[in-house]
């Protein structure tokens, strides 16, 4: 199993936009939000996966996480299992400098709500954060995915 390290940040300017790479619209739901034991079925460009991830770290950094894509079909059938309030976004990549940044613009229950997200090689690891980055929420529960389906940001 893979250890997931990644870095969240809200999104101050449209500026992520001069360096995109790529776009998915992407929906997901879950079928266990437990925080130690989060699983997540996610629909992107007509591909499935289903999504373990284990326990988040004390610093917010750092959990396990199992993926294996799944067919269409089969992902369509488990994401009507899921819990209300499917998170749907448009999910840039964003190339800043060496730092691959996935910006995730929220729409539906969600809407208006911006994040970018760094994936690391280590928790130590070092990169320039682009003039778009806002505040960091890396750890801030509220931001987790799996909660913003329980919490959605339009009701903050």
């Amino acid at each position: 199993m893979k250890r997931e390290i990644e870095r969240k940040f809200l999104i101050t300017s449209d500026g992520y936009k001069q360096n995109i790479s790529s776009k998915d619209d992407i929906v997901q739901g879950y079928l266990s939000t437990d925080p130690g034991r989060t699983v997540r079925l996610r629909i992107s460009n007509s591909k499935g996966y289903l999504t373990i991830k284990g326990e988040i770290s004390k610093n917010g950094l750092c959990r396990l996480e199992w993926e294996k894509e799944l067919p269409l079909e089969e992902a369509n059938e488990l994401i009507a299992l899921c819990l209300p309030n499917k998170i749907e976004k448009a999910r840039y990549k964003v190339n800043y400098k060496g730092g691959l940044f996935e910006v995730d613009i929220f729409k539906g229950v969600n809407e208006g709500l911006k994040i970018a997200e760094i994936e690391l090689d280590s928790e130590a690891d070092i990169f320039e954060k682009p003039k778009w980055l806002g505040e960091e929420v890396t750890g801030i529960k509220k931001y987790y995915n799996s909660q913003l389906c329980q919490n959605p940001f339009t009701k903050w």
